[in-house]
């Protein structure tokens, strides 16, 4: 297993152009019991989505998207980090949005899903793009801090140690662990305890 560096996004879009969605309506609270966060995604906007028939995470042109643009204050609420799991196991890669709670922003993070701001003139144009062609591959390039989608092009930013940390891969923990499996082991195979268990 390597470590795996992000740099780029490209994906579909689907739009959800609203303020203040916090995490209680990304994932209600009765979800939180789960053991493990395998099947979060299919509830993901479940009251939402419940409430109203036309919410884009019930659209079928939309069920393929990997990057969510987002209006302001994305993530706000408790600090759950089943909210990002069950983006990311409905299919969100990245989220572009105007703003975003500093802990969602964090478990975004964490999990290796790019949270990206942008202009809200920008993300008008995007979800108008999106919304007439649900096909249209967005681009987001955190190398260049550009969102590009035929045509439409807009800076985008985010903090620099979050940046960096997904461009080099550092934000992938288990990934660095493994590739250093071998000095792991020649490590643990150096020390006197360890060898003194092994060989009673």
């Amino acid at each position: 297993m390597s470590v795996r560096r992000i740099t780029n996004i490209s994906a579909t879009g689907i739009p959800l152009l609203r303020d203040d969605i916090d995490t209680d309506r990304i994932i209600p609270a009765r979800f939180l019991r789960c053991v493990t966060f395998d099947g979060l995604g299919d509830h993901a906007f479940e009251d939402d989505r419940r409430q109203d028939a036309t919410h884009p995470f019930d659209q079928p042109q939309f069920r393929q998207a990997g990057v969510l643009v987002a209006g302001r204050n994305f993530g706000c609420g408790s600090s759950r980090e089943h909210a990002p799991q069950s983006l990311m196991r409905w299919g969100i890669r990245a989220i572009i949005a105007e703003s975003f709670a500093e802990i969602f922003f964090g478990n975004c993070s964490s999990l290796g899903i790019p949270a990206v701001c942008a202009r809200r003139p920008d993300l008008e144009a995007m979800a108008a793009a999106i919304s007439a062609r649900p096909d249209l591959p967005i681009d987001v390039d955190l190398c260049s801090l550009t969102v590009s989608a035929d045509g439409l092009s807009c800076q985008i930013s985010m903090p620099e140690s979050a940046r960096d940390a997904l461009v080099t891969g550092q934000w992938d923990y288990l990934g660095r662990l493994l590739e250093t499996t071998d000095q792991v082991t020649a490590l643990a195979n150096s020390l006197p305890y360890l060898n003194h268990f092994q060989a009673t």
